[in-house]
Parts: C-alpha cells; sequence; structure tokens
C-alpha cells in the first residue's frame, strides 16, 4: 500500500501545482477585467477532491481492499492519460484556465487543442471523470470510484451550466458591441 499512498500524494501534489497555476491565471484575469461566478459552488468542488484523496486511502486501509493488478494497471494507464488530458487543456487555455469559473469579456472562445473538437466541449472534465474512476480503482477503492462518480456528476451538472452562462455573457457581450461587417 506504500506504492499507492505514493501515488495518491502524486496526484495530491498535482493538485497543488493545479492551485498555483490558477491563482497565477486568476491575477492574470483579473487584471483584464475578469469577474468570476459560481463561487456557490466552488468550495463543494473542493471538498469533493479532497474526499476522492482520503477516501482512495482510507477505504483501501481500512477495508483491506487488495491490488488486483488485471485492474490496477488498466485503471493506472487511464490515471495517467487523464493527467495528460487535464495538461493539455492548462496548456490550451493558457492563463485563462483556472479552477475556478473566472471569465475575461472579450476573448474569443478557444478553439484549439483537445477543445477543437465541437462534440466534446469541456475536455478538462473528462479528465477529472476518467481521474474519479482510476484512482481508486488502481486499488480496488470501488466505494469510493462510485460515491465520488454519482456525487461529481451532480456537481459538474451545476459547474457546466454555470461555466456555459458565464462564457456566452462574455462572448456574446462582445459580439452585440461589436460593428457590423458591411
Amino acid at each position: 500500500m506504500i506504492w499507492y499512498g505514493l501515488l495518491v500524494a502524486a496526484v495530491a501534489g498535482e493538485r497543488v501545482a493545479e492551485l498555483l497555476v490558477a491563482r497565477r491565471n486568476e491575477r492574470w484575469s483579473t487584471a483584464r477585467g475578469a469577474t468570476e461566478t459560481g463561487q456557490g459552488h466552488y468550495p463543494a468542488m473542493v471538498v469533493l477532491h479532497t474526499g476522492l484523496l482520503a477516501g482512495c486511502l482510507a477505504e483501501v486501509w481500512l477495508a483491506g481492499r487488495p491490488f488486483l493488478p488485471a485492474l490496477a494497471w488498466p485503471m493506472l494507464a487511464v490515471l495517467v492519460g487523464a493527467q495528460a488530458l487535464r495538461w493539455w487543456c492548462i496548456r490550451t487555455l493558457g492563463p485563462r484556465w483556472n479552477t475556478r469559473v473566472i471569465v475575461v469579456p472579450g476573448l474569443p472562445l478557444v478553439t484549439g487543442g483537445p477543445y477543437r473538437w465541437r462534440w466534446l466541449r469541456h475536455p478538462n472534465y473528462v479528465a477529472v471523470v476518467a481521474e474519479g474512476v482510476a484512482l481508486p480503482l488502481v486499488h480496488t477503492a470501488w466505494v469510493t470510484a462510485a460515491v465520488f462518480t454519482v456525487l461529481n456528476a451532480a456537481l459538474l451538472t451545476v459547474r457546466i451550466r454555470c461555466e456555459n452562462r458565464a462564457l456566452a455573457a462574455a462572448t456574446t457581450s462582445t459580439t452585440s458591441t461589436s460593428p457590423t461587417p458591411a
């Protein structure tokens, strides 16, 4: 279980890195007139993601979950893929990426990288969902995977609606004030 604890600690370290990037990006965005929306669901998101990490360790330790290589290795591959997708999203959005819903008015939607696929509007959340299933299942913490998945689905429903509204408002306000081409 020590190696699994190290894996969970590495994911926690990755979360800290994300928060540092988000803090820097928040300063960049607010300097350009950005506003934050959806502050109400953010604390629940922090608790849920912290609970995922704690739940992984607690379930494995308290319930004595076994390490099953046939499950662990594919889930580890999914976890690594999820991290790669997340950082691709972060790099593609650049200073516009954040853990909070902060939108700079007047900037067009990003359409490159993983955002180029119209059928996949929120690839970062695909990474979150994949990670929420894969990290616990690396060491058969199926209760944690199931609980996180259900709670995360409810949270993402709120989050995505909030984000879509904020992005629509920021892009509509700029297009409605733009001159009409002749």
